[in-house]
């Protein structure tokens, strides 16, 4: 990975490589201004008599996961007809990992709590229709990818001239999804307009059994992912199976009851794929082009069907990282088989300040400050502890704190207890983000 290089003012310079950064820093002309991502600031240099090189930022937005490479513009010559076009040295990829399920999640807790408590206090007035949403509202799990994704592009410009973005503008038809062959006057009329649920299935199906394709046989709804396990109503997690089939099948997972690869990859295939994923990216893509606007930076839009040709012309696996470095214009792409650094989104704390039982009520508190000597839970620490201690060593990671004094440090391979808070160092407060080191990709598992 390249490393990020600011002047002794803090503006940011051209990245270099770690090689050059071991030697600024073992000749004192550098400091470690940030560790991860490695940042170093330099002592005896402006950015005033520095050149730069265009460096662009691409972004390939997801619901879980958003890939963000940072690249240099070079100039590819096309052979078959002499024309320059535009190339990509990538320098940095990440991997950007909501948390936007876990908001919703929490906030859906939230309102349970608050709605139980409410029906046992019936002294409180009755509430309905007494809030307003303002023009282009999106749901807290929404609007967090949007204000992450624009949290890091700022970070990375603070860190590196970027000077132009390139987004992937997705769209997904979702009639398009439940229904690939839908046309014309169908999108009126719904997926299911003129049919019962059992002939859709049965024409989607071809009117055979999915397990064992047996046809002039009695056929029967059968749920891909069992009731029993969870499994939904949908038309994705229906389909029609013989009478022998769903009986043996019961309440086994597809999985486990296909032996067949090829088969349950059809199988899954031919079923329809869950549309939560693509309704959120749908949400807020406009949100998120308009967010990168206010930069002031030259941003260019593509589509994911781009996205995948360049890929599979450039015969790149498929990584959200490297997706981003496929998006918009891009002819040639040097230096993609370096590490990915995953930035998990793990969020500040909780201002809930209590654990809740049952009914909504509390029933235990937690420490009213969220620092303790110093420390707050998720600082990056490194402890030296003496011989003389049972966790004698040196031990560096995500610390967890206590009232006692005595933490926790989450390390990479184990969770080190009662660490006391004299043997702590900071190496870098905690900001909401985790960060993990994923192993640079090959091109031998590339997807065509």
């Amino acid at each position: 990975m390249a490393v990020f290089v600011l002047d002794r003012s803090g503006k940011p310079l051209m990245p270099c490589s770690e090689k050059r950064a071991r030697l600024l820093l073992a000749r004192g002309r550098a400091r470690v201004h940030r560790v991860l991502p490695f940042v170093i600031r330099l002592i005896d240099r402006q950015a005033d008599s520095c050149a730069f090189q265009p460096l662009r930022l691409k972004l390939d937005p997801g619901s879980k996961t958003t890939g963000l490479a940072l690249v240099r513009d070079t100039e590819h010559v096309v052979t078959e007809t002499g024309e320059l076009e535009r190339g990509a040295a990538v320098l940095n990829l990440f991997e950007l990992v909501h948390r936007g399920r876990q908001i919703s999640e929490a906030l859906t807790a939230r309102a349970a709590m608050r709605r139980r408590r409410r029906g046992n206090l019936r002294y409180r007035a009755p509430r309905f229709l007494n809030r307003t949403r303002p023009a282009g509202w999106l749901a807290p799990s929404l609007q967090h990818r949007v204000v992450t994704t624009l949290a890091w592009v700022k970070r990375l410009r603070r860190w590196a001239p970027v000077t132009a973005i390139s987004s992937e503008q997705v769209r997904f038809d979702l009639q398009a999804l439940q229904n690939p062959e839908i046309s014309g006057v169908e999108y009126q009329q719904g997926t299911l307009f003129g049919y019962e649920v059992r002939e859709y299935l049965l024409e989607k199906w071809g009117r055979k059994c999915c397990y064992c394709d047996a046809t002039e046989v009695a056929l029967n709804i059968e749920h891909l992912h069992p009731k029993a396990r969870g499994g939904s109503n949908r038309v994705s997690n229906l389909a029609i199976a013989c009478v022998p089939c769903n009986t043996r099948k019961g309440a086994q997972p597809l999985d486990v009851f296909v032996k067949d690869p090829a088969r349950r990859a059809r199988i899954q295939a031919q079923a329809k794929r869950p549309l939560k994923d693509a309704a959120a990216v749908n949400a807020t893509r406009w949100a998120l082009v308009e967010a990168l606007k206010t930069t002031g930076l030259p941003v260019e839009t593509a589509s994911g069907g781009r996205t995948k040709f360049n890929r599979n012309q450039l015969g790149l696996p498929k990584k959200h990282a490297l997706d981003a470095v496929c998006v918009g214009a891009v002819a040639a792409v040097q230096g993609w088989q370096r590490p990915t650094l995953q930035v998990k989104c793990t969020g500040r704390g909780s201002y809930q300040r209590t654990r809740l039982d049952r009914y909504g009520f509390p029933r235990g508190y937690l420490m009213r400050n969220k620092r303790v000597r110093g420390f707050a839970t998720g600082d990056l620490v490194r402890a030296e502890v003496p011989a003389s201690s049972k966790k004698a060593g040196c031990h560096v990671g995500r610390v967890a704190v206590r009232a006692s004094g005595n933490f926790n440090i989450q390390t990479g391979h184990a969770v080190v207890q009662g660490i006391s808070h004299r043997h702590c160092r900071i190496l870098q407060r905690a900001d909401g983000y985790g960060y993990f080191r994923l192993a640079a990709p090959s091109r031998a598992s590339s997807p065509r």
